[in-house]
């Protein structure tokens, strides 16, 4: 062994030196596996948040509760400063079914309806509904390109992903994300994820759009296009039970075409129906978008006024009158009609609304009713109104 001038051993620093490397690689170790941990935590705790995010919108009862759910919860969960959704609507069937159903669009200013295909910005090569089926577009936000997708974006925004909305093939719209992170959404990122929330998303707007259609099949008047006697029965129970809460008045029409056995005598039952069309079109055109109106039945219509008294119930049933005998209605170039109707006017008063309201909309609709037949015995294409006892 070799001895020093001192008569000591020299350093070990051949030894010293991987002991300190290996400590070293230790710690960068247990970082890594302290920040993969927080990794797989994460994306736990993000994958639980989506999957409840999917069971609250399948379970959505109507399209008010999904779209609602998608941009109340969507942002949340997935940290975004932006979320937007576009859907073709073509024909405004979607837009005029979910009116008609007392859906409020000022609700949802993130839903945006388009007519065309190409509308939604996606690269579809031959442009039919059904091929090509694009993929997600990722990118910086540009204001100009992307102001019908994002038409109130953020302060800010900086990333965008535009993802399309399949069921079958077919593109009924696209789903659109939007951070003021520009690195969250590049070309270069994986889209599995989103597509699979965009087809979860979806399946629930075809299906609920579906449902509602059906129901407002099931309560609108087929031949006159407005709503039937089952809407009328279930939204007078909630504008009773409104009315109570906030204090206002209700009024109720009965109305009935006169002399309408003539009618289809003379025309036939073809005929008939184009004269029940017309009356019906010529009603709601003196109503607001908050009354219904709806055909009871044969020639008899009921119009259901919210938040208007006698006096102003009155007043609109008389220009509904003036509108229906004012002008002839045409069937052909060689046969027009002239046609008359008669109304029964009933009104709700602040604080009459007390007790059942299976009952009150009963004698609602009665007094109308007996009032309407007062019109008819008074000589017809006259309005007979009078509170509701």
């Amino acid at each position: 062994m070799t001895h020093t001038a001192t008569g000591k051993l020299p350093p070990q620093t051949e030894h010293a030196a991987p002991a300190h490397d290996l400590a070293a690689e230790n710690r960068a170790l247990r970082a890594r596996m302290a920040y993969l941990l927080e990794q797989a935590e994460r994306n736990h705790s993000i994958m639980t948040r989506h999957q409840a995010f999917d069971l609250e919108i399948v379970g959505a009862g109507n399209f008010p509760e999904l779209v609602g759910t998608i941009f109340r919860v969507l942002p949340v969960i997935s940290e975004l400063d932006s979320v937007t959704l576009t859907l073709i609507d073509e024909d405004a069937d979607i837009r005029t079914v979910m009116l008609k159903l007392d859906v409020v669009f000022e609700d949802f200013p993130g839903l945006i309806f388009v007519e065309t295909l190409d509308a939604l910005g996606f690269d579809l090569g031959r442009r039919t509904t059904y091929s090509p089926i694009p993929k997600p577009v990722l990118g910086m936000y540009d204001k100009l390109r992307h102001a019908p997708s994002f038409p109130n974006a953020p302060a800010g925004l900086q990333s965008v992903a535009q993802v399309p909305l399949l069921r079958n093939k077919r593109i009924i719209g696209s789903l659109n994300l939007g951070s003021c992170d520009p690195t969250r959404f590049t070309p270069s990122l994986g889209t599995d994820f989103i597509e699979h929330m965009a087809s979860i998303i979806a399946i629930c707007l075809e299906n609920v759009i579906s449902n509602e259609m059906l129901k407002y099949i099931g309560l609108t008047d087929s031949l006159t296009g407005v709503y039937n006697r089952r809407y009328v029965d279930r939204r007078l129970l909630e504008e009773i039970a409104r009315a109570r809460r906030q204090q206002y008045p209700i009024s109720f029409m009965y109305i009935d075409i006169d002399h309408f056995k003539r009618v289809n005598d003379t025309v036939g039952h073809g005929g008939g129906d184009e004269v029940l069309r017309e009356v019906a079109g010529r009603i709601k055109n003196e109503l607001r978008t908050s009354d219904a109106l709806a055909r009871f039945g044969g020639e008899e219509f009921v119009v259901l006024l919210i938040d208007a008294n006698l006096e102003s119930a009155a007043f609109v049933a008389e220009r509904i009158r003036a509108s229906v005998a004012g002008s002839m209605i045409t069937l052909s170039p060689e046969l027009q009609l002239s046609v008359t109707v008669s109304v029964g006017v009933a009104c709700l008063e602040v604080g009459t609304a007390e007790g059942e309201p299976v009952a009150i909309a009963r004698q609602l609709i009665e007094r109308a009713d007996s009032l309407l037949y007062d019109a008819k015995e008074g000589g017809r294409n006259r309005v007979v109104s009078y509170p509701a006892e």
